[in-house]
């Protein structure tokens, strides 16, 4: 069984919500689907049984676990926070 995918999204107003849902897309295609993502300028959610969606201009910015194996070239890999 894959592992579950957990989105937490972090909102301009300090608020955030914690996702969890399957795989949605194969590991090879994940940048592709993450760039249309971003250009729609929308998170579009499906989470029990209602459409959910949230402008960007909402968000301040997002996590998401486990990171894909394979990043763009100008992601800064194995990084961590010090705050």
């Amino acid at each position: 069984m894959a592992e579950p995918r957990r989105l937490i999204i972090h909102f301009v107003d300090g608020s955030k919500k914690l996702l969890e849902f399957p795989q949605q897309v194969a590991e090879d295609t994940m940048a592709a689907r993450l760039k249309e993502a971003l250009e729609s300028r929308h998170l579009v959610i499906e989470a029990d049984g209602a459409l959910v969606v949230i402008p960007f201009e909402n968000i301040r910015y997002l996590q998401s676990y486990p990171a894909p194996k394979k990043l763009p070239s100008y992601a800064i890999k194995g990084a961590s926070f010090k705050d």
